[in-house]
């Protein structure tokens, strides 16, 4: 389902502004994906920057968690869940042996506000290593405070809420919503990242296109109606798109520091966010009757909300504009992200080419170089990427685009984006005589590491 189309200049906002914030982004993020802004119900800008395209859905990461609060909130609507009810006893078969006094007292609400007495994020228990039953190892970590007494982000908390509506639905989140949610919305290829107990990992792991999380966020605006049905509850809309815990004391960046809702975080100028790693953002602003939607590859993400607050924040009129000549619509259309620099090819891309560079390594074992591909071997697991010299090139995997070039006589890059994520990865082989050195970098990770993942020189067979 698509939203309606409008210009900027008749809903009140100057193509101008638009066009700043994307000259802004480009100059000093370079590094996000689509853009899409929304004024009175209509959408009056929209971009994507190349190889990204409005037909890929792509991952929220947290964003997800404000998905889940409207899904606790619909339960709760319908009977079968209340903000107080103990969390032992909406999931009995997921406690520890011994169950204490805090986790006794650990209810839904602490759950949704990030208050469980937990002393660190417990999203980390949620791997392989600690078995396939992920609420119950969260449920099994200690209490080191009362429950509502302390605040830490905890994405596991909100894995235990997914776990709870499956609980009393008898459904996965996903399937819970569908019909609620999704399905009027026209959200009708949403997919959840789920543990391998079969629960939607609630926190993360919801993947959708830019469009669709555009629509949840008017849906938000309008207070839980769309298109004359009240599809969630006013009054849960803003109970959780409110103040509920303080954040200021906390190490989050500004306007991580403006308070925590039900799942959803404040904004310190204006209105409220869903808001996910690496910069995937829908802003929610009541007061202007606006909402803009960001998806990025942001190692810090506080600096497009800056730009959003600097440029498209003002810009917000009262009243319809008069139509101008403006370049914005040009420049949206022509986004792209910087394709690699350097020559289509050199003496040492004849020389190399199509020899198969063997490595003892326990990750990538060969690699060929060919002209425009780039085939690499992972313990047998060949892929085989596509690139342009000076654009963006799909391999077979639609998913996977990529740019390469010589930035020097002797060096090859390539850049692929896998597009349904952030992720980029930039190979580059360096051939010398007798050797190639061949080193991955990523561009963003859930790490305070470099994301090199290896670099080797072998001797050339």
């Amino acid at each position: 389902m698509m939203l309606p189309r409008s210009t900027p200049e008749a809903e009140g906002i100057a193509s101008s502004a638009i066009l700043d914030f994307i000259q802004a982004a480009d100059a000093s993020l370079d590094s996000l994906h689509s853009v899409m802004v929304l004024r009175h119900g209509t959408v009056v800008a929209e971009g994507w920057w190349s190889p990204y395209a409005a037909m890929h859905p792509h991952m929220m990461f947290s964003v997800s968690k404000s998905f889940t609060s409207v899904a606790v909130g619909l339960a709760i609507s319908e009977g079968l869940i209340t903000l107080d009810d103990r969390v032992v006893d909406l999931l009995p078969h997921d406690l520890p042996v011994e169950v204490d006094d805090h986790l006794s007292a650990l209810t839904v609400r602490h759950l949704l506000t990030m208050t469980t007495g937990h002393a660190a994020d417990t999203v980390s228990l949620t791997d392989d290593s600690h078995g396939d039953n992920w609420a119950h190892t969260i449920l099994a970590q200690p209490l080191e405070f009362v429950p509502g007494t302390h605040y830490v982000y905890n994405s596991g908390a909100t894995h235990l809420l997914s776990a709870i509506v499956q609980c009393a639905t008898g459904q996965r989140l996903l399937d819970y919503l569908t019909p609620r949610i999704f399905e009027p919305l026209g959200i009708t290829d949403a997919t959840w990242e789920r543990s391998p107990h079969g629960i939607d990992a609630g926190g993360w792991g919801l993947s959708i296109t830019t469009e669709q999380l555009a629509i949840f966020g008017q849906l938000l605006l309008k207070r839980g109606r769309w298109r004359g049905s009240q599809l969630v509850p006013a009054e849960w809309i803003d109970e959780a798109t409110s103040l509920q815990v303080a954040t200021s004391d906390t190490d989050h960046d500004l306007d991580g520091r403006q308070g925590y809702g039900y799942q959803f975080w404040r904004n310190g100028p204006a209105g409220y966010r869903l808001d996910g790693a690496f910069g995937q953002f829908c802003i929610v602003l009541p007061k202007q009757d606006a909402v803009v939607v960001l998806t990025s590859a942001l190692p810090v993400s506080q600096a497009a909300l800056d730009l959003v607050w600097e440029h498209l924040l003002p810009a917000f009129g009262d009243s319809p504009l008069l139509a101008s000549e403006s370049p914005l619509t040009a420049s949206l259309a022509a986004l792209t992200l910087p394709p690699v620099a350097g020559e289509a090819t050199t003496a040492t891309a004849d020389r190399v080419g199509g020899i198969r560079f063997a490595f003892e390594h326990p990750d990538v074992t060969a690699v060929t170089v060919q002209p425009g591909q780039l085939t690499v071997d992972e313990n047998g697991t060949v892929t085989v990427i596509q690139f342009g010299y000076g654009d963006w090139v799909a391999s077979a995997d639609s998913r996977i685009w990529a740019s390469g070039a010589w930035v020097s006589p002797d060096t090859l890059a390539v850049r692929a984006h896998s597009v349904t994520t952030p992720y980029s990865r930039t190979a580059t082989l360096t051939f010398a005589d007798d050797t190639v050195t061949f080193d991955v970098a990523q561009n963003v990770a859930f790490s305070d590491l470099p994301p090199h993942t290896h670099a080797v020189s072998v001797p050339r067979h």
